[in-house]
Formats: C-alpha cells, structure tokens, sequence
C-alpha cells in the first residue's frame, strides 16, 4: 500500500471522528478531556500491537496532551504524554515505515520531550527529532505539516545544536506558503518573529491565526500578550 492510499484509508478509518474531538480539546485547552482520549487510544495501541493505525492514533493524541501540557505550562505532564507517545510513533513507523505522517508524528513527539525536558533533554531527544522529520520531508515534501513541525523542532532546538528561531522561521513561511489556511502556521510565525522583537510582524501573524481558527484559545492569548511594537 503506498503512503498516499495508506493515509487516504487512515482519514476514512473508524477512528477518523476523534480527531475533531481532539481538535475541539486542544483548542480549548480542555486537559481532562484530552488526558482521557489520550488514555484510551493508548491502552486501544496496547491491545492492537500490529495495527499501525492504532499506534498513530494513540502518538497523535498524546501528542496533542503534550502541545496544551506546553501552552498552560505543565512540563511534567507534556513530558509524560510525549514519551508515551514516542513509543506508539515509533512502533508505527515500524510497522508502515514509508508513511510520512507517521515520521511527522514521531519527530513532533521527540521534540516535545526535548522542549518539556530542557537542558540536557534537547541532546537526548534533539537528534530523534531532526531525523524523524526529515524522513518525512523526504518521503513527502509538499507537506505543510512536514514543515511545521520541523519549525517546531528548530524553535526549541538550540542554534549550537543545529536549530534556531532564524531556521524555524524560513519552516514556517514554507508551511504557511503550502497551506495559506493553515492556522497553526500562522501562530507559529507570530512566536518566532515575537522571539525576534518583530511585535508588528507577529501580531498579523496572530491575527491571521485567530481568524483561521477563531476557537483556539493559545492563539488568542498570544496576540493579547504581544505589544503593537
């Protein structure tokens, strides 16, 4: 099955709902909610060892816990529901190794445990991450979820390790460049460029962000919290 029928059949696949639960979770930063489905989908990964659909299922919901983890500020917990996810992601990419999403998936799950860990977490989960999304650039390089995600990885990874604000930021334009209604795209311009004292900039960005995507909650608390200038 080649990765483009591969993901064709995941968006059909009886699961396909939860991901506009997750969706509605992430946006309004409902943690309890997205610590249960992020629960369920992995005790469901557990019992089905050899459903690569099952695996994704399971990293992208713990992955989506750590992403609001992050936002209110819960390192632990985005630390826990990363590692958790890294092992359904890896699994996954075991299974199905030339599907793009599931390396996309991997490489975001690694860099939020870089991210939630710091220090030396950025050595220890730093090179998973670069790796794992390359792969899925190389397997799918139209992807605007590719780059964002490599944007991510970079944002967090320092410039002395082969990242940087500069490099996530060319992530992000290509991302938004790919998918101009891509809202995350957009969000994540806004931080890097904030990072970059360019408050203007971001807050178009941001705006941009809000009105892509008017239900998300972290979008809107970015652009309160960036000045005019």
């Amino acid at each position: 099955m080649t990765s483009a029928i591969y993901l064709v059949w995941l968006a059909a696949s009886s699961w396909a709902p939860a991901d506009t639960e997750l969706l509605k979770a992430r946006n309004a930063q409902d943690q309890a909610s997205l610590q249960r489905m992020a629960s369920q989908a992995t005790a469901g990964a557990e019992k089905s060892a050899s459903d690569a659909a099952a695996q994704y299922k399971a990293a992208l919901a713990e992955s989506t816990l750590a992403e609001v983890a992050m936002e209110i500020r819960d390192k632990t917990l985005s630390r826990t529901a990363a590692e958790s996810g890294m092992r359904a992601a890896e699994h996954a990419t075991t299974l199905k190794p030339d599907v793009a999403e599931f390396h996309r998936i991997y490489g975001t799950l690694c860099g939020q445990a870089a991210a939630a860990t710091g220090g030396l977490g950025a050595l220890k989960y730093g090179k998973c991450a670069l790796d794992e999304v390359n792969r899925a650039l190389q397997l799918d390089a139209k992807s605007a979820m590719n780059y964002l995600s490599k944007g991510v990885g970079n944002y967090y990874l320092p410039a002395a390790l082969g990242g940087g604000v500069e490099l996530s930021l060319k992530d992000f334009e290509k991302a938004a460049e790919l998918d101009h209604k891509l809202a995350d795209a957009h969000l994540w311009l806004g931080v890097a460029l904030r990072k970059l004292n360019r408050n203007a900039d971001a807050r178009k960005e941001f705006q941009k962000a809000v009105e892509l995507d008017p239900a998300r909650i972290w979008a809107k608390q970015q652009l309160e919290k960036t000045p005019e200038q």
